[in-house]
């Protein structure tokens, strides 16, 4: 599979005129760095001095940065909490060019994922949420439906925080719009989001969907009978340093082995992976090198720490470097 001049003409382009709907979890990703250079006497743990603090967007925030920052047009839509984690979300977001439509849950904190790094390697990672209101999700819904026809491409991040609780009245809301419809799925009930154009799981997730494989042949078969039973064009398998496999519906599926040069922190990855498939499909790239350009986006934030992006440079770089390209 290669690269064609085709597809590098389109990432040189304004890839802004197309508008991309990203609606999920979103977090804010706190990040605690220090050095680690004696163990507690209070306990056989490390002791970690903290020398800086940093603060991203996470979860279905940091699939839109990626879209921004590979030159497109993204609009967040979520939920949030009425505190200083909602405010500094929103703020990061505006630096990243993010639009946002976001509810505001007094109800509830926003999601914090809080980390401690030392020496590049995670310590610990602290997790605080909350599963927003039904009234608050409710308001979500209509708001995604009267908004809908503004964007050319929907994306769904489900990180299974609740906030996708109406994920298969998206759906058909999408597919009543000819939208189409992209999903990073989470948990083992699939079934909410039949009728999308692709999903895009990680091993671990689809094995707990269709049961463990034995052979390529044998994943072929189910992911096929997945595809059938949900009615999805395509499904896009992620497989960390396996890299990528879509399936197509078709006899042969297409592979795309992974292009990181070295992998410091898979965090994110999910990510970039749906937040290019997405932004290349919106400026009407076909699904083969729109999943290339996404594995080679995944191979660049791989080699970053923590949830990280690919930017437009980058990835055209990183393309003309590829032994994949012509």
């Amino acid at each position: 599979m290669y690269v064609t001049n085709d597809t590098i003409s389109t990432i040189q382009q304004d890839l802004s005129t197309k508008k991309v709907l990203v609606v999920g979890d979103v977090m804010l990703d706190q990040y605690w760095f220090g050095d680690v250079e004696r163990i507690s006497p209070e306990a056989p743990v490390p002791i970690a001095k903290i020398k800086k603090t940093e603060f991203r967007p996470g979860g279905a925030a940091n699939v839109a940065k990626n879209i921004a920052n590979l030159g497109g047009n993204a609009t967040l839509m979520s939920v949030i909490g009425q505190d200083e984690s909602g405010k500094r979300l929103q703020d990061l977001l505006l630096q990243e060019n993010v639009q946002s439509l976001l509810q505001i849950d007094p109800t509830i904190d926003t999601t914090l994922k809080l980390r401690v790094i030392a020496k590049n390697q995670q310590l610990i990672r602290i997790d605080f949420d909350k599963t927003p209101s039904h009234e608050i999700l409710a308001n979500l819904l209509s708001n995604y439906e009267e908004k809908i026809q503004n964007f050319d491409l929907i994306i769904l991040s489900d990180y299974g925080k609740g906030g996708l609780e109406h994920a298969c009245e998206m759906i058909k809301i999408a597919n009543k719009h000819h939208k189409p419809i992209l999903i990073d799925p989470k948990g083992v009930d699939y079934s909410k989001y039949k009728n999308a154009t692709i999903i895009t799981p990680n091993k671990q997730e689809l094995a707990a969907v269709i049961g463990a494989w034995s052979s390529e042949e044998d994943l072929h078969q189910k992911a096929m009978q997945l595809q059938n039973n949900l009615h999805l064009p395509y499904l896009l398998l992620t497989r960390s340093e396996e890299g990528m496999t879509l399936f197509t519906g078709q006899n042969h599926p297409a592979s795309y082995p992974t292009l990181a040069r070295e992998v410091f922190d898979v965090s994110g990855a999910g990510d970039t992976v749906i937040g290019t498939l997405g932004i290349m499909l919106a400026n009407n790239m076909n699904i083969s090198q729109a999943a290339l350009l996404a594995n080679i986006a995944a191979g660049i934030v791989v080699g970053k720490l923590g949830t990280a992006t690919a930017n437009k440079i980058e990835l055209l770089e990183r393309c003309y470097e590829s032994t994949q390209i012509k």
